[in-house]
């Protein structure tokens, strides 16, 4: 019987020959990857002295304060300097700070590879399976355990298989199949599946369209989402400089839980309505839908393509009266290049603020909150009650096209009108 792409890493990463879906596995820890909101101040500063107080090796642990940075509060700046001082206290030296959302830190550093088991604490750690990994968020236990033995169990996870065919209509994205896919399995739909994305559709996006897909896997409740590795991740590595690394690929016979097929010839934009990610409906039938704050960025819809995307369609344009768009490049390189490209400039004078690469404003924890009776429309990941500020606001989430159109309109907007 074949295996799965899952199966194949967890094997390798427990020195087995092969497993199957379903067993329990003492899996080696390629990278293990702290925040600064779950990181080493929330338990692991604490209980790591009673575990012998060192790390298993510091050359794998990688520490990413975004979520506090820049600090919008002294508890904030004094939970940074925390996580700073600890990094160095325990010879982490790949720790960065005002970089940009974790995930994608990881990716353009090098520290997310084909084949290798990755583990955060981050629920959206599983963006690393765009690059063939498998990559998931554990809790604060969990990583106190990893950093003192490099080892944690693993259930080997059955696997989904999703496959999408066909050509993207102009106005859609990435974000539209994610958010498409995420509406049909639902919530709970794959919890602790691996999910495997397959198909011509998927063979023919860029990375950081495959990004904006796999980040939201756990939405779905998946354990991981990945990709099998191509040339188009063996390019984005080889800039980066790495070329050594497992590839594996899921046998023609492998097993799956579950298979599902979609045409991306015949998708149009997708809208999450409040307050369930799963909550899915065409853009079209919320249209109309008046909005208060507009919002580009995140690990999920902040990357180059979202950007340029964006400004291409408000170029010459301005946002509606009343309406705040807020942008957030996914970290420092891409604020770098978007600004090079003059796509900010097109933005902001279009009326849009750019801002810090941060998760702040995804979060609700700083640079855009949003106030009781108050609509945004985002293309962040999630929008759970009080996600982006008061429990009495509401959150739309839609690919950075919706979010571009509908800041010009001041309603939910599906893209194409304006195109």
């Amino acid at each position: 019987m074949g295996k799965t792409i899952s199966e194949k890493i967890l094997a390798r990463a427990s020195g087995r020959e092969s497993v199957s879906a379903g067993e329990i596995v003492w899996a080696d820890i390629d990278r293990a990857m702290m925040d600064d909101i779950l990181g080493p101040r929330v338990e692991i500063a604490e209980k790591i002295k009673a575990l012998g107080n060192r790390v298993w090796d510091p050359d794998k642990v990688v520490i990413i304060s975004d979520h506090y940075t820049p600090p919008a509060s002294i508890r904030q700046a004094e939970i940074v300097k925390f996580t700073r001082d600890w990094a160095r206290e325990y010879g982490i030296e790949k720790y960065y700070e005002f970089a940009g959302p974790c995930h994608q830190v990881m990716a353009e550093t090098g520290n997310v590879l084909p084949g290798s088991v990755i583990l955060g604490t981050d629920s959206h750690t599983c963006m690393g399976g765009a690059l063939g990994a498998f990559a998931s968020g554990v809790g604060s236990t969990e990583m106190l355990g990893i950093l003192v033995t490099g080892k944690t169990w693993l259930k080997v996870p059955q696997t989904i298989r999703v496959e999408w065919n066909g050509e993207l209509p102009e106005g859609v994205m990435a974000k539209d199949i994610s958010l498409k896919t995420i509406g049909t399995i639902g919530h709970a739909g794959a919890t602790y599946k691996a999910v495997e994305y397959a198909g011509g559709t998927i063979g023919g996006l860029s990375m950081d369209e495959r990004m904006a897909i796999t980040n939201m896997a756990v939405e779905m409740g998946a354990k991981v989402g990945l990709m099998p590795t191509d040339e188009v991740i063996r390019a984005y590595l080889m800039e980066r400089g790495v070329e050594d690394y497992p590839v594996y690929e899921s046998d023609a016979d492998a097993q799956y839980w579950k298979e599902y097929r979609f045409d991306a010839a015949r998708l149009k934009p997708q809208i999450a309505c409040p307050h369930g990610v799963d909550q899915v409906t065409e853009a079209e039938n919320a249209a109309g839908e008046i909005i208060h704050q507009a919002y580009l960025g995140s690990c999920t819809g902040g990357r180059l393509n979202d950007i340029c995307q964006a400004a291409a369609l408000l170029a010459g344009r301005q946002i509606a009266k009343g309406v705040r768009m807020l942008v957030s490049p996914a970290s420092v390189p891409i604020w770098k290049q978007a600004d090079e490209a003059g796509y900010l400039r097109t933005l902001a004078d279009a009326g849009a603020t750019i801002l810090a690469p941060t998760c702040g404003v995804c979060v609700g924890l700083h640079s855009g909150l949003i106030a009781s009776g108050e609509t945004c429309i985002s293309s962040s990941n999630r929008n759970f009650i009080g996600r982006m500020g008061s429990k009495e606001g509401k959150i739309y989430l839609g690919s950075p096209l919706t979010v571009a159109a509908s800041a010009l309109t001041g309603r939910i907007t599906d893209p194409r009108q304006l195109m």
